[in-house]
């Protein structure tokens, strides 16, 4: 790998997660949020707009995950009705709609999805996906935030800025949290046993968590000692 930077707008094409119990997992996303769904023995994937979802089974898998949704900009209180009809929307401090203005420039709901992953469907302004109709599952256009435990955080920074051109992301990095990418692909770098907000009892670990993306510099990377991000040729 060169020591060059390239800033790219890294897009997620396909994300794998272990699970528990992939049947479980799965009827979540088929019947709770309307997504198609492929089960095998093992596996299930599913197809959110762009992205591939693969919940692979392993019962040993521990902690909870975090996967944001982006929906169309002009949809957020649609979202909030059709999640309402289906899932508790998760709050913090009497708040359950959350502004992210500087850097950010966003608006998020929250929901508990299978085996106590936190589940976020976010509109961010600064993209032109406006779109008409009543809201529905079509309206998932992508998994544009996956969060990973890793146990050097400014390290995994430095790696994938370095060498994969993906740049963090809204913020200055610190060593417990910090989102690499654009808001095309985000990949949220926390460290183990932090909570997912808004939670406060649904914690991240180190699991297997393996990313394919495009629009970056072509690679497998390491996300800790557990996880990887690909990115295609």
């Amino acid at each position: 790998m060169g020591s060059i930077r390239l800033t790219v707008a890294m897009k997620i094409s396909e994300v794998t997660i272990d699970v528990r119990d992939s049947r479980e997992a799965a009827d979540f996303y088929g019947s709770v949020l309307g997504l198609p769904v492929t089960v095998t023995p093992s596996a299930a994937t599913v197809t959110a707009g762009r992205t591939t979802l693969v919940l692979r089974e392993n019962p040993e898998t521990e902690g909870c995950h975090h996967l944001a949704f982006t929906i169309p900009s002009n949809k957020f209180a649609a979202s909030k009705r059709w999640v309402s009809q289906r899932a508790e929307v998760m709050s913090f401090r009497g708040e359950d709609e959350f502004e992210y203005e500087a850097g950010w420039n966003a608006r998020s709901l929250y929901f508990p999805g299978p085996e106590g992953s936190v589940i976020e469907f976010i509109i961010r302004r600064d993209l032109n996906n406006a779109s008409e109709g009543e809201f529905t599952s079509r309206d998932l256009e992508c998994i544009s935030e996956v969060g990973v435990a890793v146990p050097d955080v400014l390290g995994t920074v430095d790696l994938l800025s370095a060498e994969a051109g993906i740049e963090p992301y809204g913020l200055t990095p610190r060593d417990r949290f910090s989102p690499v990418g654009t808001i095309d692909g985000l990949i949220i770098l926390v460290t183990p046993d932090r909570t997912w907000f808004p939670a406060d009892d649904l914690l991240s670990k180190q699991s297997r968590i393996l990313i394919e993306a495009t629009d970056a510099r072509p690679g497998v990377y390491p996300l800790g000692e557990l996880s990887t991000l690909t990115v295609a040729q």
